[in-house]
């Protein structure tokens, strides 16, 4: 079979949010002056056995008696803060690229030059804005405390801005944000919407921010770090059955997790208006998945995901909605491998 001649077989793009390591102090909330390095603490716990057990087990009351006197012995990790302390202080800083117009990697001059038209076109058109105050509202809201959000009394988020010569400071309140939709009208969010779009818009600049976010949780409370995925886990019951994240000691959410965060923007997939599917913001993925529901929103048998969108728009090809656009420039941000078959 002969090669299409508009085929890029190699085509990468790099991510242009790029955040670090979220790491985890422990702080009072009137007086944040002092912080200190929150530490794991291992904890060797006996449980009861509560997973679902066979039917013959269920029915016959001495073998059910028989499960629950074993002994379900785990050793596990858990982070909290200090006795007299009352507040969660997260800390990372955020690096914002520009160059969306030229993929990292691409071996088709003429599907390039289509591409780079194409994004010029959006830019020109649209200025990154939509995409941008998303992710600001993402910084303002808190989004990346993950389940350290639930049940914190009050959030403040502090972004700075830390180029030499443009240093710029917001504050937010994050209970003032939803994390379901972005229909905030805010000065701040705008303010730092504009400066991420100016450079996401742009072809060399960059921008470093740093972001703490002050959550209050209560004196002593647990806080939680990222769970590390242990593939061998062995059959051995000295290993640990929960590890969580640490840096030289340091308590420390993934910065994946906390990527995957600032890109949960995702709000024109076609199940976003069904009561019964609505999952909220979702992470923009190239078919729309989300892990934890064991669910993809976005499939090409209903022509709704990245690859059916981006073959037709970066040849030039105009899209139904404004919003599918968006979109694909978002997965553009998030960077990968999108290469198609030459063959």
């Amino acid at each position: 079979m002969a090669k299409n001649k508009d085929i890029a077989s190699v085509l990468a793009f790099e991510k242009k949010l790029v955040p670090s390591d979220g790491y985890l102090f422990g702080t009072n909330w009137e007086d944040r002056r002092q912080v200190t390095p929150l530490e794991l603490q291992e904890k060797s716990v006996r449980g009861t056995i509560s997973n679902r057990l066979k039917a013959a087990v269920q029915k016959d009351p001495a073998k059910l008696n028989a499960e629950v006197e074993k002994a379900n012995l785990q050793r596990v990790d858990a982070c909290a803060l200090g006795q007299e302390q009352d507040t969660l202080k997260l800390h990372f800083t955020l690096k914002i690229l520009g160059g969306l117009a030229q993929p990292s990697a691409c071996n088709n001059a003429s599907f390039k030059q289509s591409y780079s038209a194409v994004v010029k076109q959006y830019i020109a058109k649209h200025g990154c804005f939509e995409l941008a105050k998303r992710y600001a509202t993402n910084l303002a809201n808190a989004r990346f405390l993950w389940r350290n959000r639930v049940g914190a009394e009050e959030i403040e988020v502090q972004v700075k801005a830390l180029n030499k010569g443009a240093e710029q400071t917001w504050s937010f309140d994050a209970s003032e944000f939803s994390i379901r939709h972005f229909n905030h009208q805010n000065e701040q969010v705008n303010s730092l919407a504009d400066r991420i779009a100016q450079v996401l818009t742009s072809d060399t600049e960059h921008l470093m921010l740093q972001i703490d976010c002050y959550a209050k949780v209560g004196k002593a409370q647990e806080v939680y770090p990222s769970e590390e995925l242990v593939l061998d886990k062995g059959n051995s019951k000295t290993k640990k059955s929960k590890i969580l994240y640490a840096v030289r000691d340091h308590a420390a959410m993934h910065s994946q997790k906390i990527g995957n965060a600032l890109r949960s923007i995702d709000t024109w997939y076609p199940d976003y208006n069904s009561e019964e599917q609505n999952a909220g913001a979702i992470a923009i993925e190239p078919y729309g998945a989300v892990t934890n529901l064991g669910k993809a929103f976005r499939t090409p048998k209903d022509s709704q995901d990245f690859y059916s969108f981006f073959d037709k728009w970066a040849r030039g090809e105009e899209l139904q909605r404004e919003e599918d656009e968006h979109y694909v420039v978002a997965v553009l941000i998030r960077g990968g491998v999108f290469g198609e078959s030459d063959k």
